[in-house]
């Protein structure tokens, strides 16, 4: 069926389908193409479902199938002429010669690259020119002629680095991003750089006082609203300081050195006027009292957590009733759920996204009646689910919650693909319980 499908392509002259032309390579082969500049789903807008909403993330689910269609048969029918792996290796020659290239071209390039190893696992591509590919990368990340090229540069190291399993680019590449985060004029840059250097220091080899370090900086820019790194009340750029924090915390064993300050910072961060931020700082509370819970429970010691109980809590609550008319709907709705979340989190020891909500626990619509079932109700318990293919991954920890959306962020629609085949990505989700 598929090389009837070519011949029928081949024969009409049609190579490249109009979807095809959308992808940011093609418009390195087709004149009118266009590059796609932004990340795919770089901000996932809804965590947690209400009691009284679908379970089930829908969008998400739809964009990993749509991801992993197109990449095992999309590509092909659209493009019989050349292999994925063939325009990668394209792609791939382009960044290495730089000597011959603008900077739109390398933009295009980066853009092109990125797409196609986000996409799909190119571990081996990758790895046969990973010595030469990360001093390229870095050489537009340094010294881009534009925002735009260095933007780009940055989005491509950090798919690199997932899409490897290198223990030593971390000692190659930190010191840029550090840099270009703290000197860029352009806060797109320094979103990105921050969400690399988590990256790079808990998948490239970076050590557990490298990952203390970068929490401490990160945290320097959470309590400066951002003013640390000259992006001063940059709502996206604390947001991600925020997450990114919550990502490196996630892989470590022990918080206590790292939580009291931490906490504060984002106790403050509750009232800030960014929605995103708020929520983001809600999840790594979540996160902390959960290391804090887990430490007890493991070593039968207390962790002495100083902080505001009453305050914390009431705050929180605030939160879910939020009603501002300065918030849009859809952002007032999101903040009730997230925090819910939260709230339910501290009170009841659960993971995110529990609901406390009550149904019975046999159904006597199949036959029966409700005496008969003693009208056993059970909480509908954890709703928040990640389905890949016939697999479906259930987030019942805020550890696990922090790297999913990290990895949601970075990989978009190709964390399926990267999910099946993909090493680095298969460790970070290996504690999520999989149906």
């Amino acid at each position: 069926m598929r090389d009837l499908r070519k011949k029928i392509l081949l024969e009409s002259g049609k190579t490249v389908s109009k979807k095809a032309r959308t992808r940011p390579e093609s418009a390195l082969a087709t004149p009118g193409g266009s590059p796609a500049a932004s990340r795919v789903g770089s901000r996932v807008n809804s965590r947690y479902a209400s009691d009284e909403e679908d379970p089930s993330d829908d969008d998400y689910d739809d964009s990993l199938a749509s991801s992993m269609i197109n990449s095992e048969e999309g590509d092909e029918a659209a493009t019989p002429l050349a292999s994925w792996t063939d325009r990668l290796r394209d792609r791939i020659t382009e960044l290495l010669d730089r000597k011959r290239s603008s900077a739109k071209g390398r933009e295009n390039s980066l853009d092109a690259y990125t797409h196609l190893i986000r996409h799909h696992c190119a571990t081996e591509e990758i790895e046969n020119h990973f010595n030469e590919l990360v001093p390229a990368l870095l050489r537009s990340i340094r010294g881009g002629s534009n925002s735009d090229e260095t933007l780009a540069a940055i989005k491509a190291l950090t798919v690199t680095i997932l899409s490897t399993e290198s223990e030593t680019v971390y000692d190659h590449v930190y010191s840029s991003l550090k840099g270009v985060c703290q000197d860029s004029d352009e806060a797109s840059v320094k979103v990105e750089a921050i969400e690399a250097m988590g990256v790079a220091t808990m998948c490239g080899g970076g050590s557990v006082t490298a990952a203390e370090e970068l929490m401490e900086f990160l945290v320097e820019i959470i309590e400066s609203d951002g003013h640390s790194i000259e992006a001063g009340d940059n709502g996206p750029t604390v947001a991600a300081a925020l997450s990114t924090w919550g990502f490196v915390a996630s892989n470590l064993d022990d918080l206590q050195d790292q939580s009291e300050e931490a906490l504060q910072a984002f106790t403050d961060q509750l009232d800030s006027s960014d929605v995103e931020v708020q929520i983001a700082a809600g999840a790594n509370i979540a996160l902390i009292f959960e290391a804090a819970r887990e430490y007890e429970e493991e070593t039968e010691e207390t962790w002495n957590l100083q902080y505001d109980q009453h305050k914390l809590l009431q705050r929180m609550t605030a939160l879910t009733r939020e009603s501002s008319k300065s918030i849009s709907k859809q952002d007032r709705k999101l903040l009730h759920a997230s925090f819910n979340s939260v709230l339910t989190s501290l009170e009841q020891g659960k993971g995110p996204g529990y609901s406390t909500a009550r149904r019975m626990a046999s159904n006597p619509h199949a036959g029966g009646s409700k005496a008969d079932f003693n009208d056993e109700y059970k909480e509908y318990g954890y709703r928040q689910k990640i389905r890949i293919h016939n697999i479906s991954m259930i987030i019942d920890t805020w550890s696990l919650s922090a790297r999913v959306e990290m990895l949601k962020s970075i990989l978009g629609g190709g964390l399926g693909i990267h999910y099946m085949g993909n090493p680095v990505v298969k460790d970070l989700l290996s504690s999520a319980q999989v149906e």
